[in-house]
């Protein structure tokens, strides 16, 4: 295997050496020994052209458009990321607020509830106080009426007994013996209605 590219190399060279005497014979200056030392020279010199040209216009230049596009993009990242914390500021500002105002919420809610329940318990015992005093009121005036329901009863029945026996027999009867009479039958039905 090495052998057949030792071989190829060979037969390369060989052509190459006569291709080049082919065409120096045949009038091709670069390839004349004579043209050599002023090609080289041309080529120093156009190379040192280009390389002076390139390193100090064209690859400065590059250089700057390099360096001004990194700041810019290191610039762009900065004002990212301060973007990224005054949002994730004004988020937490946000969620303080939002909590801030839930619990100042719940406080009014609160507040306004045991303020409710307050109002109602105290109307709930002025009205449940002015009930009792009612009933107090309305008990006295039954108490009251108990007491002296017997007498305007017995005085009613008195009256109307006189009228129906002179409206009856015609002449006026003792008053003294209807009442007596009115009495006793209080007596006997007064335990039945008002408890004597």
């Amino acid at each position: 295997m090495i052998k057949k590219y030792f071989f190829h190399i060979i037969f390369y060279n060989l052509f190459f050496i006569k291709e080049v005497f082919a065409a120096e014979s045949g009038g091709m200056p670069q390839l004349n020994p004579e043209f050599w030392i002023s090609q080289i020279f041309w080529l120093i010199l156009t190379f040192s052209i280009l390389y002076l040209f390139l390193s100090k216009i064209i690859l400065p230049k590059i250089v700057k458009n390099l360096e001004r596009r990194k700041s810019q993009i290191q610039e762009n990242i900065e004002a990212a990321e301060k973007q990224r914390e005054d949002s994730e500021s004004k988020l937490k500002e946000y969620e303080e607020i939002i909590m801030k105002s839930k619990s100042k919420a719940k406080n009014i809610f609160k507040e306004t509830k045991e303020k409710s329940l307050k109002d109602i318990n105290s109307k709930r015992e002025k009205l449940e106080k002015q009930i009792d005093e009612e009933i107090k009121i309305a008990e006295k005036e039954i108490n009251e009426l108990k007491k002296t329901a017997p007498e305007k009863i017995n005085k009613i029945a008195i009256e109307t007994s006189s009228e129906i026996l002179k409206n009856l027999i015609g002449t006026d009867i003792n008053n003294s013996s209807i009442s007596a009479i009115v009495n006793d039958l209080s007596k006997k039905n007064g335990d039945k209605y008002y408890g004597n």
